[in-house]
Parts: C-alpha cells; structure tokens; sequence
C-alpha cells in the first residue's frame, strides 16, 4: 500500500463513529433510566418513612400525657369548628399542639362529635383522653338547692344569683308551686328553664302521690293538700315530726277546729319575703288577714312555702291518732297532747323555758 492509499476494511466490519450511533446506542439511556428509578424509589421511600416517622410520632403526642400539671377548666361555646376548639385547647396550655389534636380528631373521624360545654380537663390528660371526654360531653355540672319551707320569692332570688345560670328571670310562679331539691344543670342553662324545671317536678311529684293518697282526707284539691303541707313543712324542722304534725292538722280540720298556726299568721304579715324576723305580737295575733288561722276556718287562700315531698306524703297519708295539739319542747322538737288541758301545760312549760332563756 503506498502512502495516502487507505487500508481496505474488512467485510462488515463497522466504523466507530458507527459503532456509537449504532449496536451500543441503546446502552446509554439504560443506564439513565436505571439511575432515574433507583432515585425515584430512593425518594418514595424517604418520603414513606418519613410519613411513618411523623406518624408514629405524631400518635406518640396524641397519646402522650398533657403538659398541664393541674386540673383545668374549659369552655367551649356551642358552633366553634374542631379548629377553634384545637386552638383554644393548646391557648389553654392542656395539649401540646394544636396540630396535632386536630389531625387526631380527624383520623378518628371526630370532628363533629365533639361537644360544646364546661370542662374539667384532669392534670396530665394525653390529647386522646381529652378528645373522649369532649365526645361523651361529660360537661361539669353546677348544682342549685332549693330548700324545704322557702317561698316561692326567696327561691327565685338563689336562682337569680346564680353565677352559672343565664339570661334574664321569668316571672315568680305562684307560692307551692316549685319542688324544694337540688337541680343539677350546666352553665349557660337559662333561669327560666331552671325555674320549668323546678315546676314540672313539682308536678310530677304530686301527680304520683295524690293517687295514693289516704281516703276520707279533710280535703278535695292538690292545692288544698300543698296548702297544707306547706303549713306543716313551717311548722317543724325536725323531718321525723312532719307526719305527726299532718295527722294533728287533719284531726283539727276533721273536727271544724281552727289550725291555729302562727306560720300562717307570719305569711299574712310578710308573704312571700318568708321572715317575720321577730317574735309574734299579741296585736297580730288579733289582726285579721285571709292567713290569721286563729281567727280564720279552714286552710288559708294560698300555699305559704314550698312543701317539700316528705310534708306533701305527710298529708296525703297521715298516721292515725287522737293528737290535735302541740307546743314547742325547747328542744327543737314538739310536745303533742290529746287534749287541751294537756295542752296548756304543755304550754306553761314551754312558757317557763321561754323566761328561763330570757326570750319573754
């Protein structure tokens, strides 16, 4: 071969330019996508395990104790969003991160189970606890007694003074017409409904009694039997005294007697304020008011109380005697007597007690 001739190529044989672009050409995008996937599942499995991290972490939180270490209480006013309830709780310091309670809740598919109302949230409580107290709205309940023998007015004005209670104040019912108990509600319960309350359970209460009530009583109405009871519910503080005292006032009545009680007189000097504050007077003991029951037949016009449901069961079925008298004992108590002689010096006894302690 002389110089500048070219060396003749084999048969087939390929050129390198040839050999790039042609047999080895798809080798280089392999490799490519091989490097591309393996990224991709690199990134896929970061991205998993960091989903599972924060996870696990995140249910850690949910389920970990609170970062209160006392009892807290919370209020939650009815239409806050599970958002606003998750912000108030973490403002409150009793959860952690508002987040995070709000991510639980919707994983449990609580969102719109949870309750408005006043909380006692108890030291330590994990966000889970918490979530389960605001579904069952185990709210924290206030508590209103209404006492034996108050009026109708002075029941009224432990209502109004509530610091739990809402809204403005219904009108007084009339006297006898509220159950004396204690009532349970939550706050933001208004005044009128605690006072519906009060008066259906009076209801219900003499609903259930008068149909077992004794037969041949001196009486024909419920009112009558509240009016009643009302007088023995002031006549006596000392709850085993209460059927003894119905038995003498339905004696007395049974007999045309007059009841005689000075609480009646007291209502007719002061209704419903309930106190006289003082020792009768001879001169009220004279005057004539539709309650003066010494001058008086028969049951006054009205209640003077509220009777509570051991004076409304106390004449509805009275025990039977021959009593129609008794007189303070000095000891809180009462003395009975079957006649007036009896009587009288039960009455010179108590008078002597009266001097002996200074109080005539």
């Amino acid at each position: 071969m002389t110089p500048g001739d070219t060396t003749p190529e084999a048969p087939g044989a390929v050129g390198a330019d040839q050999a790039l672009d042609g047999k080895d050409a798809p080798r280089k995008p392999r490799r490519f996508l091989r490097v591309v996937l393996a990224l991709l599942i690199s990134l896929v499995l970061g991205a998993a395990l960091a989903v599972g991290v924060a996870f696990f972490y995140g249910k850690y939180l949910f389920e970990t104790s609170g970062p209160h270490d006392e009892a807290a209480i919370i209020m939650l006013e009815p239409g806050m969003g599970v958002r606003a309830i998750a912000d108030r709780l973490e403002r409150e310091g009793v959860i952690s991160d508002a987040n995070v309670f709000l991510a639980g809740v919707r994983l449990s598919r609580a969102e719109r189970q949870l309750k408005a109302g006043e909380y006692e949230i108890p030291a330590g409580a994990s966000m889970a606890a918490i979530m389960g107290i605001l579904r069952e709205g185990r709210s924290i309940l206030h508590r209103l007694t209404i006492a034996e023998g108050l009026t109708s007015e002075q029941a009224m004005l432990l209502v109004e003074a509530h610091p739990a209670l809402q809204g403005d104040m219904p009108p007084t019912p009339a006297e006898g017409a509220l159950l004396p108990e204690t009532y349970s509600f939550t706050r933001g319960t208004t005044r009128e409904k605690i006072v519906a309350d009060m008066v259906a359970a009076a209801t219900r209460t003499m609903d259930e009694l008068w149909d077992k009530r004794a037969p041949d009583l001196p009486f024909k109405t419920r009112e009558e039997a509240i009016i009643l009871a009302s007088i023995v519910e002031k006549e006596t503080g000392v709850a085993s005294e209460r059927p003894r005292v119905a038995a003498v006032f339905v004696n007395r009545l049974k007999a045309s007697m007059r009841l005689q009680s000075d609480p009646t007189i007291i209502y007719g000097l002061v209704g419903g304020k309930g106190s006289l504050g003082r020792p009768i007077r001879r001169s009220e003991l004279q005057r004539l008011t539709p309650y003066n029951t010494y001058l008086v037949d028969g049951l006054p016009p009205t209640p003077i109380c509220n009777p509570g449901r051991a004076s409304l069961e106390a004449v509805l079925n009275p025990p039977v005697t021959n009593e129609y008298y008794f007189v303070a004992d000095g000891t809180g108590g009462h003395a009975f007597s079957r006649t007036l002689a009896e009587h009288q010096q039960r009455v010179r006894e108590w008078r002597q007690i009266e001097r002996e302690r200074g109080l005539r």
